[in-house]
């Protein structure tokens, strides 16, 4: 199959792109600059170059594709209103290209995005009127297509999907926790973050893409429902070798500064609705495992 791919050259992108080119698949990868594009080359992939942010050329990328998964996304947290307008813009380019055919489309979200009490699991939405997230947008022109008649699809992934080389939400607690000279966790550190390792989302990226998916589905890339924040607060702790702390209030704030809502989100997620339809089993390592061996 011919599948483009955006955020390609990322970190979870990439894991993606070297797993679908070892089922076989034909890829084609988004690069924006001459560093990504040389990357993609050195794997045997080819490049399309453009810019999440020139959706002219996304529609391009897309045109002879069989299958698109759009991974790419703009981590800017000063202007994130802004940028997660730009993502559903992305995704309704896409659709406009894939419109009057079956070809999917298949859309990086989070498993966050619903949570409001209880287990996330793929069936559950968000109120797109009341939840003033603007990252709400992304499913939600997910399923204005599926509507439409589009297979689009959200890949829900955890607030951490971790592993070696990784910059992302982990990488800032530890990265929060050596400036201070202390691992931190909010008040009681009881609330949870689902995990899962980028090589087991790959996995399931690749046979999700593969799946007759219906319009509107969802796809978890959760391989642990929910760890306790103070047991990630610890092993980060013990693997900087510095001591464990609870902060609340200003002292909180001062330690995670932007990142502080984050540090206090409490998710539990079940990815047993994916693994069923897709026969995705995770092998790698757990996140505690993994911040001992990878950061």
């Amino acid at each position: 199959m011919r599948i483009f791919v955006t955020g390609a050259t990322g970190f979870i992108g990439s894991a993606v792109v070297d797993e679908l080119v070892r089922a076989g698949h034909h890829v084609t990868g988004l690069a924006r600059n001459d560093a990504g594009a040389a990357s993609l080359e050195r794997k045997g992939v080819a490049v399309h170059r453009g810019d999440l942010e020139d959706h002219a050329s996304i529609r391009r990328g897309a045109a002879t594709a069989e299958a698109v998964v759009h991974l790419g996304f703009i981590h800017d947290f000063t202007r994130f209103a802004e940028v997660c307008a730009n993502d559903a813009a992305v995704i309704r380019a896409l659709g406009d290209e894939l419109a009057g055919s079956r070809r999917p489309l298949l859309v990086a979200s989070g498993a966050a995005l619903p949570a409001g009490g209880g287990i996330v699991t793929e069936d559950s939405r968000t109120d797109y009127e009341r939840n003033p997230i603007p990252r709400k947008l992304t499913e939600q022109t997910i399923d204005q297509l599926a509507n439409a008649g589009l297979r689009a699809g959200a890949l829900r992934f955890p607030p951490t999907t971790h592993g070696a080389g990784d910059h992302g939400f982990i990488a800032m607690v530890i990265d929060a926790a050596r400036k201070a000279g202390a691992s931190a966790y909010v008040g009681d550190g009881a609330n949870r973050w689902p995990a899962c390792h980028r090589l087991d989302a790959a996995a399931m990226v690749r046979l999700a893409i593969e799946s007759p998916f219906a319009p509107g589905a969802r796809f978890h890339a959760i391989a642990e429902e929910g760890v306790p924040f103070h047991t990630i607060a610890e092993a980060i702790g013990h693997k900087l070798q510095l001591p464990t702390v609870s902060k609340t209030g200003d002292a909180a704030a001062a330690h995670f500064g932007w990142f502080l809502h984050f540090a206090g989100i409490d998710v539990v997620a079940s990815s047993a609705k994916t693994r069923a339809a897709l026969g995705w089993a995770p092998v790698q390592p757990g996140l505690l495992v993994d911040i001992a061996a990878s950061y």
